[in-house]
Order: C-alpha cells, then sequence, then structure tokens
C-alpha cells in the first residue's frame, strides 16, 4: 500500500514502500529489496546506511540512489536459495549486528531480496540481543515469512549467542532513554566521557 503526500505544487504524489516493509525501532527499518518505483518513499526515510544481505552485486540503479544520497551500504553475503553453513551464517549474522546496533548508522534499513528469511533472521537475533521472549521473536518472523517460514531459521535464532555477541562489544553500553517507552540506545564510553567533562565544567 502506498502513501500519498502533497507536492510543493499542490499535487497529490503517491508513494510505495517496498514489500514487506516495517519499522523495527527507531530508526531501524526493513523491508524486501527496494525497486526504482520505492525510491520517493525510501528517500523520506534520511537512511544513513543499508545492510544487504544478499551475495549478488547491489543493483546499478539502487547504487546510483545510495551515492545521490550519501547512504553507506554494508554487504553481508547470506546465500538465500541453499542453506548456508551455521558458522558462515553466525559470522554474517554477528557483523551486521554490531552494525545495527551501532547509533552512528542510523537511520538504518535491513533488507535481502524479499524481507522474509536472511532479514527475519537478523532482526530475530536482534530481538533476542533485547530480551524479547522467543514465543514473541517466532511471531514476528512468521508474520513477515509466511507460510515460508523456515523451522531452520527459527532454530538458528534460538541458538544465536547473544551473550558472545555482548562481550564483543564491550566498547558500546546499552542506556535506556525516556519518551514515554523503555527505548534501548546504545552510546560510546568515549561520548559519555565527553559529556562528563562537559557537566563537570
Amino acid at each position: 500500500m502506498g502513501c500519498i503526500v502533497e507536492a510543493d505544487d499542490g499535487d497529490d504524489v503517491v508513494m510505495e514502500p517496498p514489500s514487506n516493509f516495517s519499522m523495527v525501532d527507531e530508526g531501524i527499518y526493513r523491508s524486501s529489496c527496494p525497486r526504482p518505483a520505492n525510491f520517493s518513499f525510501i528517500e523520506t526515510l534520511n537512511l544513513r546506511s543499508i545492510i544487504y544481505l544478499c551475495p549478488e552485486p547491489y543493483p546499478e540503479e539502487n547504487m546510483e540512489f545510495i551515492r545521490s544520497h550519501n547512504i553507506t551500504l554494508f554487504q553481508f553475503g547470506i546465500e538465500g536459495k541453499t542453506e548456508p553453513s551455521v558458522s558462515t551464517l553466525k559470522d554474517a549474522i554477528r557483523g551486521a549486528l554490531k552494525i545495527l546496533i551501532d547509533v552512528r548508522n542510523h537511520p538504518v534499513l535491513i533488507h535481502c531480496k524479499r524481507g522474509k528469511h536472511r532479514t527475519g533472521s537478523l532482526v530475530g537475533c536482534l530481538r533476542k540481543l533485547q530480551n524479547w521472549c522467543l514465543s514473541s521473536v517466532y511471531e514476528e518472523y512468521q508474520h513477515f515469512a509466511g507460510i515460508k517460514s523456515r523451522p531452520t531459521d527459527m532454530r538458528f535464532i534460538e541458538t544465536f549467542d547473544v551473550v558472545c555477541l555482548r562481550q564483543c562489544l564491550h566498547s558500546l553500553i546499552f542506556q535506556y532513554q525516556g519518551y514515554g517507552s523503555k527505548k534501548r540506545r546504545l552510546l560510546y564510553k568515549e561520548e559519555n566521557v565527553q559529556k562528563s567533562r562537559i557537566a563537570s565544567v
């Protein structure tokens, strides 16, 4: 479903989001691979980066779009048709999560080809890092994957070691912000030190 906005000249412009588009968290979005028809909508997100989970080269028209909007592309090639090895998948998801939870990369869009399995696996592992219960993680995964839900993806999410990831990210700390809801935000220690120095002046 597209959304209608009024252009400067008074004409209505229909902007179409990519299929499977949704907000994951503030500053984090997910979708299928955007097509040129979606670019006007993507432009409204003011993206700083894109996490692309396919091994194929990024489409040329998409490359032109992100270059013209100074969007950084992070590619983690995960096979979609054949089942990747668990170690390869773990490495790719762990690397993508490090990019994803760094607020300096926000706003960020996660996508694979259809926004179902690979994107769903990454978001599922993020939810574990956010301390979601597994039943809620599975429900979200199945909402986007539909009848093509893969038990192997859900097993991978269940066994993914977020404790190891937290240890790898020792330079980051979690801080809950207000805004009327429990929002998790990552701040860098050096930023906190700088803020402390400013506060003490």
